[in-house]
């Protein structure tokens, strides 16, 4: 969790500005039309349950029977847990441990402040209701041995609440974010002279607007010891853009040059909107509008270096850090997120630490080695939030730590669908 004065963040707000002008890449097996009509789009006749609200207006969740399986459509159930041919990760245990962690986070004082101001609670989606669903959960999925089986106990015992998503019939657009590893050191060197730092003690003091990013580093970034953040030098990086991002992503492990590991995580941030490169390099025509994504943003700095010191000192957005030691990276309901297994939205509109199923085409890595998308449906866990994440038609999905996960986040940009389940009675 993110969090400076009165403002809270989470590990997705920066990168997903990074990709919310990247187009929408089509999965190369799309269910067909009809499934998607009669099965997985938001029902016409669905009306808006809210008494307070005008008759003709959908609420942000509709509350609908379980979504079954089209003929030749695998897409419906969440193999992962089990593992099968098509998926060979046998998952069960992490998603039991974040199911915990969602029940650990419901029954906190912060959970019951939360459910008392969420506005759904006329629809019968409370907190009470969130933890004994979880629970119930929680035990099918011990006792089941296939998807197919879990699927059957959940048709029987849960109805579904979908998102109305970004266009009134359940279209939501799914990005996704990790946590980078890079190789760090504790001291300055010649080589290692790019620095992340601590948020200072006395922000709150700082007059506003605050002080840009050039202010505050310079446009090399290597000016931070002549100003403000003199002796707040956390880490050191060989690379310009390592440290920045880990500012985007909001979180980084690394590899320490003494041998040892250790991890950091967001302390603070300047009172300063993000400006995201991948709109200034279209913008400047350095990259074709269609087809932006971070690897194309990654591949540009790679060939010209010496734009980093244009492009980054544009973004005035400035973020700091602290030492997490290992720990790792915490949503915005404070509990450890699980690859795979969590997901951030927007907490103004949808249950904290609420069971959910996504369904959207992801990419995963085929047996050339190479990322191709497939559309998978999987249980999570709502257990974190974002800045960018806004609307019933967003969502950020987590992906873990490392190169495979940022390839992977990296060209995750796809429409699909979001459900919550909770118990009939």
């Amino acid at each position: 969790m993110k969090r400076i004065l009165n403002t809270t963040f989470s590990l997705p707000f920066f990168f997903t500005i990074f990709l919310l002008e990247m187009p929408v890449i089509q999965d190369k097996n799309p269910v067909v039309s009809d499934c998607k009509i009669t099965k997985w789009d938001l029902p016409n006749d669905l009306k808006t349950e809210n008494p307070n609200q005008n008759p003709q207006q959908l609420t942000t969740l509709v509350k609908r029977d379980p979504v079954g399986c089209c003929e030749k459509d695998a897409s419906c159930l969440d193999h992962r847990i089990y593992g099968s041919e098509t998926e060979k990760v046998a998952d069960k245990k992490a998603l039991i441990n974040s199911i915990d962690q969602s029940l650990r986070y419901l029954r906190t004082g912060r959970a019951d402040s939360a459910y008392q101001r969420y506005k759904y609670r006329y629809m019968g989606i409370n907190k009470n209701r969130v933890y004994r669903s979880l629970k119930r959960f929680r035990e099918l999925v011990l006792s089941t041995n296939s998807p197919q089986e879990l699927q059957a106990a959940i048709e029987k015992e849960f109805v579904y609440y979908q998102s109305i998503g970004n266009d009134e019939k359940g279209t939501v657009l799914f990005t996704a974010y990790y946590e980078p590893v890079y190789v760090a050191s504790r001291k300055q060197t010649k080589e290692f002279k790019y620095p992340v730092y601590r948020l200072p003690p006395n922000i709150r003091s700082w007059s506003k607007p605050h002080p840009t990013r050039i202010e505050l580093e310079g446009a090399d970034g290597l000016q931070g010891d002549k100003g403000k953040l003199k002796g707040l030098e956390l880490f050191w990086f060989r690379d310009r853009f390592e440290p920045y991002m880990i500012q985007v992503q909001g979180s980084g492990r690394l590899k320490l040059t003494d041998g040892k590991e250790t991890s950091i995580g967001y302390a603070g941030n300047t009172a300063h909107n993000y400006k995201s490169l991948g709109k200034m390099l279209v913008a400047d025509g350095k990259l074709p509008k269609d087809g932006v994504t971070m690897p194309t943003i990654l591949e540009y700095f790679a060939k010209n270096p010496q734009d980093l010191n244009y492009y980054i000192p544009q973004n005035n957005s400035f973020v700091f850090f602290t030492e997490t030691h290992g720990r790792k990276p915490q949503g915005s309901i404070s509990v450890p997120l699980t690859p795979e297994r969590s997901i951030a939205t927007d907490k103004s509109l949808m249950p904290p630490g609420a069971l959910a199923l996504i369904r959207a085409p992801f990419p995963f890595l085929n047996k050339e080695g190479k990322l191709e998308h497939q559309t998978v449906s999987r249980f999570v866990l709502d257990q974190d939030t974002g800045g960018a994440i806004k609307g019933a038609g967003r969502v950020d999905y987590y992906l873990g730590s490392g190169k495979i996960a940022g390839d992977r986040a990296g060209i995750t940009v796809n429409n699909g669908q979001l459900f919550y389940l909770l118990l009939k009675n």
